[in-house]
């Protein structure tokens, strides 16, 4: 069986892989939005789930009549795979080409035919690795039957714990060799598997006759009525419901600790794969001497659920490990329990069964994230969402689903404890707090893709997303209007805004007097507006303002609009996840379309490693023939302006004059000593060389989508100058193999 073992450890951790690159792909094509994500994600469930069913489905109505072994079904399926990771990104990018063409004005339109592709794309690679696991349990059947009752539970052991490792280790595969060559590696590795057990099937490792009938190695002792065995179906839907329901709150609740990068991301993934193994393998230990172990865990999941309200609590200073340990662990490891529990005692080993058992909790873990991030986070705080996820559990703990031969048969003592379980649960619900309560002043608005939080007085105001930091009132965000509109040669007729914030920046750009856009990716966040600038309500309800929802980089890959500027000001830290995509060289020649005949882009880059800064640079400088740095107007951060055609050399007081007089009392709003000269004096003195920022690190490539430096960045700056070295090579050596 160590084989078997061996090939779903490998299989686990190349399913993780997929759907980490597949998913960052997928909104390089076609956008950066909570929409986006869930369709990826949801596609890649359910076509694991509709693989297992299939596959469980069809092994039991023609498994007798099978001529070859079960092992090269999986060496089949496996190569099937592996073909995946070559073909997956050239079907996005063909489906991104084919959407392109339809010109899908609205965003709607857009989601439906991106939704459909994604499902073409997606559906059937991943049902090839749900199918994985039936096929693996009929070869075990065959070949080890003692173990057949619990195969699935073997099998899920070590495909979890291989995708422990698919959540941590293509992180730093991906800062050396790309989103690309990553997905070459797992093909790589899906060719040895279908190869291994090729060769295993061959060499006696499995059965070649006629397999047993359905059904016949299932003793009479152990087979359920209907009646009974479906509360087995509804505790497997409720626990990948919940689990991966719950997933998403996690998110929002440990992000302002954590932070935006894709570590952080792999942390929590992680944290939840790794106990799931720990449950998994505990059940595996306890089920041998103790087979009704089920009812000591489901009493307590409800009271797990809500661990989160302790951990994420602001009132406690916690490490960070601590907060992940004590809020995710619990649940992740009492899930990893019951999963492979229930589908062991609903299938008994039979493939048929556990395929069609499998399939039902990936329906939960489909419908968990929509119903979390649709329907209650919009709606009501985290700790309330994580109540109605515990709730079901806290119903005399679920027990009453169990078979009847399965439960304890201690109903009085057993009902005390739900009852006591349920009423600590309402206690940890009350007494808790959330996030932003520690804020005295606040304006907390929640949607689909994250809580906002507008809090402080005067100029100490700040606008945080899921907890972290965006921007506060700073004379920077002004001058991303004022400087490029400033340095244009012509009167400007309309710009455009990507990420809307506080309003600032945008708020600069109206004060010329010309109709402008904004792209915000969070719904909430132009809502608060009004918060920070007394005149946002009205200016929102101006002819010349139109704020749209949607990615920005999305928005300028569909639009046919031209701007005279443009101002891009990602989301900080320079580490958040999927930044890159707005400071990429494939994204600004976008940008370079939208821009009219003597048109500017003005791009903040708030710093970074030599490494991040280099590569940003050498993307500007290779996609714009004209470009200027500035250094930040209160010593951090860098403007860039990049035009194709030359920008003027102007004088602060040139630039001065070139403003209408409302753009000048913009400007100057903040400042003690008004005057607009005195401000770009400040920012022209502050001008850099392009090759002083390149000569920081000379052998850093272009900033690309397929190699995003700035958020994977780890092996880089924790190991020596030398491996640092040779790392960028190895990035340096890929773009130019991809350029061919």
């Amino acid at each position: 069986m160590n084989f078997f073992f061996v090939f779903f450890f490998v299989s686990g951790f190349c399913s993780v892989l997929y759907e980490i690159v597949w998913l960052r792909l997928a909104m390089a094509q076609f956008g950066v939005t909570s929409a986006l994500v869930s369709i990826v994600l949801s596609m890649f469930m359910a076509g694991l789930g509709l693989g297992s069913w299939a596959s469980g489905y069809l092994l039991g109505k023609y498994e007798y009549g099978l001529r070859f072994p079960p092992l090269r079904l999986y060496a089949v399926a496996e190569l099937l795979i592996g073909v995946s990771a070559v073909l997956v990104p050239h079907e996005l990018a063909c489906g991104r080409t084919l959407l392109m063409r339809l010109s899908l004005a609205s965003s709607g339109a857009w989601y439906l035919a991106s939704a459909g592709w994604i499902a073409l794309t997606l559906l059937p690679w991943s049902a090839c690795m749900g199918a994985t696991i039936p096929v693996a349990m009929l070869a075990i059947r065959n070949k080890y039957p003692q173990g057949e009752r619990r195969s699935f539970s073997f099998l899920y052991l070590a495909n979890v714990l291989g995708a422990v490792a698919g959540a941590i280790v293509p992180l730093f595969l991906i800062e050396v060799y790309g989103f690309h060559g990553t997905l070459k590696i797992g093909a790589w590795l899906n060719v040895l598997l279908a190869l291994s057990a090729g060769a295993f099937s061959l060499t006696g490792g499995a059965s070649t006759g006629p397999v047993r009938a359905l059904g016949a190695s299932i003793s009479p002792s152990i087979t359920r009525q209907p009646a009974e065995s479906s509360g087995l179906l509804i505790l497997l839907f409720a626990t990948g419901c919940t689990s991966m329901g719950v997933e998403v709150v996690w998110i929002r609740q440990f992000t302002p600790y954590l932070g935006t990068m894709v570590y952080a991301f792999a942390m929590i993934l992680a944290t939840y794969l790794l106990s799931n193994f720990v449950g998994s393998r505990f059940y595996r230990i306890r089920s041998r001497t103790h087979p009704c172990v089920g009812d000591a865990v489901l009493p307590l999941v409800g009271l797990f659920v809500l661990f989160p309200l302790i951990s994420a609590n602001p009132q406690f200073t916690f490490s960070v490990p601590t907060r992940l340990v004590l809020g995710i662990v619990p649940l992740s490891v009492s899930m990893g329990f019951l999963t492979p529990m229930l589908v062991d005692r609903w299938s008994s080993g039979d493939p048929g069964k556990a395929g069609s058992a499998y399939a039902v909790n990936v329906l939960g873990c489909i419908l968990g994230p929509l119903i979390a991030g649709f329907l209650f986070l919009p709606r009501m705080s985290e700790r309330w969402v994580l109540f109605w996820f515990a709730l079901p559990w806290l119903v005399d703990g679920g027990i009453w689903l169990l078979p009847a031969q399965d439960r304890v048969p201690k109903v009085g003592s057993r009902r005390m404890r739900s009852y006591a379980v349920a009423l600590l649960a309402l206690l940890l619900v009350f007494v808790s707090k959330d996030y932003e309560d520690q804020f005295a002043h606040r304006e907390v608005l929640r949607d689909n893709t994250a809580t906002v939080v507008a809090t402080g007085e005067g100029m100490q105001k700040v606008l945080l997303v899921n907890g972290v930091g965006m921007t506060t009132l700073t004379p920077i965000a002004k001058m991303m209007a004022h400087l490029p509109l400033a340095f244009l040669d012509h009167a400007p007729r309309n710009a455009l805004a990507v990420c809307f914030g506080m309003g600032t920046t945008y708020r600069s750009l109206l004060s010329w007097n010309i109709s402008t856009t904004a792209v915000e990716l969070v719904p909430s966040v132009p809502r608060t507006f009004w918060y920070y600038h007394s005149d946002g309500a009205r200016l929102l309800l101006s002819p010349l303002s139109r704020v749209i929802i949607d990615d920005g980089r999305r928005y300028l890959e569909r639009t046919t609009d031209q701007y005279d500027v443009i101002t891009i000001d990602p989301p900080p830290p320079i580490e958040a996840a999927s930044s890159s995509l707005l400071y990429s060289e494939e994204f600004l020649l976008t940008v370079k379309q939208h821009l009219r005949p003597g048109g500017i882009l003005q791009l903040w880059l708030p710093g970074g490693d030599a490494v991040v800064e280099a590569s940003i640079t050498r993307a500007v400088t290779e996609s714009f023939p004209y470009v200027r740095v500035f250094h930040g107007f209160e010593g951090w951060g860098y403007h860039f302006i990049a035009s194709q055609d030359p920008i003027l050399n102007r004088t602060a007081a040139q630039l001065a004059q070139h403003m209408p007089a409302q753009a000048v009392e913009d400007l100057t709003e903040w400042e003690q000593q008004p005057t607009a000269e005195r401000e770009f004096a400040i920012i022209l003195n502050r001008e850099l060389s392009l090759d002083r920022m390149i000569a920081k690190a000379p052998d850093a490539p272009a900033l690309r989508d397929d190699w995003p430096s700035n958020e994977y960045y780890a092996l880089r700056r924790q190991l020596s100058p030398a491996w640092g070295q040779r790392i960028l090579w190895q990035q340096h050596r890929g773009l130019v193999r991809a350029s061919r």
